[in-house]
């Protein structure tokens, strides 16, 4: 173990930041999974997933893929899938390009869902995220979230490359 010295801690205005900053970070999802399972009968994540694969290319992605774009690990994914299958809502298969690889792919009752569940989830995200910031405001959240993650994962660059891609998400 290195001996790290006295730690530089947080003077009085980073240490409220800070507590804000965390508690919006466990209060926020918990937001969004209350209206998924409230309005929609599914989990967030399970949303995501379904989402994630509504904005592919044919509705389609490699299951490694999917479980970086829902920053998951693929057991989770894969245990998230399975109830999306049970539901009709995706279909799994071996990668005919590659078959290392499992392809999920969005059904057409999948699709259904996804359309189904998007407003309200969209609404939700929009009252508590976008509306009680101004323009200004959200491009910087936009810019601190990507600092952050370049901090947290230097390989990101290639996970954002990879999820513009997949995402159709426009280029910066």
């Amino acid at each position: 173990m290195t001996d790290l010295g006295e730690p530089n801690w947080l003077d009085s205005e980073e240490q409220w930041n800070w507590f804000q900053f965390a508690y919006a970070l466990i209060r926020v999802p918990a937001a969004l999974e209350a209206q998924m399972q409230r309005d929609a009968g599914i989990s967030h994540f399970e949303y995501l997933a379904l989402s994630a694969l509504s904005m592919a290319t044919d509705r389609t992605l490699r299951m490694s893929d999917l479980a970086e774009l829902t920053a998951s690990t693929l057991s989770r994914l894969s245990n998230a899938v399975g109830r999306l299958e049970k539901r009709g809502w995706v279909h799994r298969a071996p990668d005919p390009t590659d078959g290392r690889y499992t392809l999920a792919s969005l059904t057409e009752d999948g699709w259904a869902k996804v359309s189904e569940s998007a407003p309200g989830h969209v609404a939700e995200v929009r009252r508590i995220v976008f509306d009680p910031l101004t323009k200004a405001q959200q491009r910087q959240m936009g810019v601190i979230a990507h600092r952050m993650l370049r901090t947290i994962d230097p390989d990101y660059a290639s996970v954002e490359d990879r999820a513009r891609r997949a995402l159709g998400a426009p280029e910066e």
